[in-house]
């Protein structure tokens, strides 16, 4: 099918989808959740066509953000039915004011209308924005990457099945068949059908869609996350966190690309960090060192371009400052604004730090890899948005609504 008769038939549905009852959007995401769990063995059969293409063509980290299992999409189903517990936020009073002339004005969440994602190699996108459009009174029009379209197309038919199976239009819930470059310049164009548009993925794919789109966009996902080592560091709580905010899972936003330590203690630090990433690893971390961090661990030697690359692999950036006022500098120079983490034992080093790196989530002792809409509370998400207006952090079911007031007089004129 053509995007712009998809474009099309998401604007017939927006109102269909908008006056379904709270009752009975949770019946149908329950419906969409069976649907993807009876079909597990055709997802994972187009998952596997998929992976097959990719071989050889993507890196290992990156087709492990490809790959599918059955464990896996139990966690999509999952957070689909998370999603479905969550309190419907269409039609939620956020202020209420009553003026002294007697009228009373409400501030209430309304669905944005279309929303279009376009999203490259994860699957999981794909019920994850399904379910958080759905449960907000949205449409969604989805634009998977072509390494991921026959899994994206099996999940979508799934969810699409649930819908019918309730009785709900399952153009709610559309995926674009056009994988060229020329589909995505149609959904960034597409001025009075897409309401919002949210891209998901590489640097390229977030530049292309801010830069080119009449629709209003928001910029999410690029991360160049740090991990500041401040000199009171409890050392093996560091170790710990840029552990797990390195290799945990390297291939995603929110891991830390840049470790910048306290020159204070980076001599007794770096070294047992070294340690900790490469020994005994069956993905030992390559470290990308400045100067001053290179003189104790050795590593590769960081070029003009290391402390500004999300590399999404076992590569992890090394800077070495001198204080906190010089790690939020740092920070402030080469931060997408994602998520910034400081390991500390001194609360004014915390709140200098917190209170001035400005980006969407800032931690203290703790790993960023919890920038995360289940770990937030928010059942899953549909970006994690590095911008300030209109969301900031992982997006859920409020940050997928805009507002309007309703007025109720008694006669009143002006």
């Amino acid at each position: 099918m053509l995007t712009s008769e998809i474009l099309d038939r998401a604007v017939k549905a927006k109102p269909l989808v908008k006056q379904l009852s709270a009752e009975k959007k949770n019946e149908a995401i329950a419906s969409m959740v069976d649907s993807l769990l009876a079909s597990a063995d055709e997802i994972l059969s187009a998952n596997r066509e998929d992976m097959e293409k990719a071989k050889g063509v993507f890196s290992e980290v990156m087709l492990d953000r490809l790959a599918l299992s059955k464990q896996r999409i139990e966690g999509m189903a999952s957070g689909m039915a998370e999603v479905s517990n969550l309190p419907d936020p269409n039609g939620k009073v956020i202020d209420k004011i009553v003026r002294p002339n007697g009228l009373a004005i409400e501030k209430k969440l309304a669905p944005m209308g279309v929303i279009g994602i376009i999203y490259e190699s994860r699957p999981n996108v794909t019920s994850d924005a399904a379910a958080l459009c759905f449960k907000s009174s949205n449409v969604c029009v989805l634009r998977c990457g072509k390494e991921s379209y026959n899994t994206s197309r099996a999940i979508t038919d799934a969810l699409r099945r649930g819908l019918e199976k309730c009785g709900v239009t399952p153009d709610a819930i559309q995926l674009v068949d056009d994988i060229s470059r020329q589909s995505a310049s149609d959904m960034m164009t597409a001025v009075g059908k897409i309401d919002l548009l949210i891209p998901r993925g590489g640097k390229g794919l977030i530049s292309a869609c801010t830069e080119n789109a009449k629709v209003p966009c928001i910029q999410t996902g690029t991360g160049i996350c740090h991990v500041y080592v401040e000199k009171t560091a409890d050392i093996d709580m560091a170790l710990s966190i840029v552990d797990n905010a390195k290799t945990s899972r390297p291939s995603v936003c929110n891991a830390c690309e840049v470790c910048v330590v306290d020159s204070e203690i980076a001599g007794e630090f770096l070294p047992k960090l070294y340690e900790r990433l490469t020994a005994g690893r069956e993905n030992p971390v390559e470290f990308i060192t400045d100067e001053r961090s290179r003189e104790i661990i050795g590593g590769t030697p960081a070029s003009e371009g290391s402390f500004d690359t999300e590399y999404l692999d076992y590569k992890l950036a090394i800077k070495v400052v001198d204080g906190v006022k010089d790690a939020v500098e740092h920070v402030l120079n080469h931060s997408t604004g994602h998520s910034e983490s400081i390991v500390t034992s001194d609360p004014e080093a915390a709140d200098y730090f917190t209170s001035n790196v400005d980006s969407a989530a800032v931690y203290v002792n703790a790993s960023t890899r919890f920038t995360d809409g289940g770990e937030f509370g928010l059942g899953c998400e549909i970006g994690i948005s590095t911008q300030k207006l209109h969301a900031r952090g992982p997006m859920g079911l409020e940050e997928m609504m805009t507002y309007y007031y309703k007025i109720t007089g008694e006669g009143q004129i002006r």
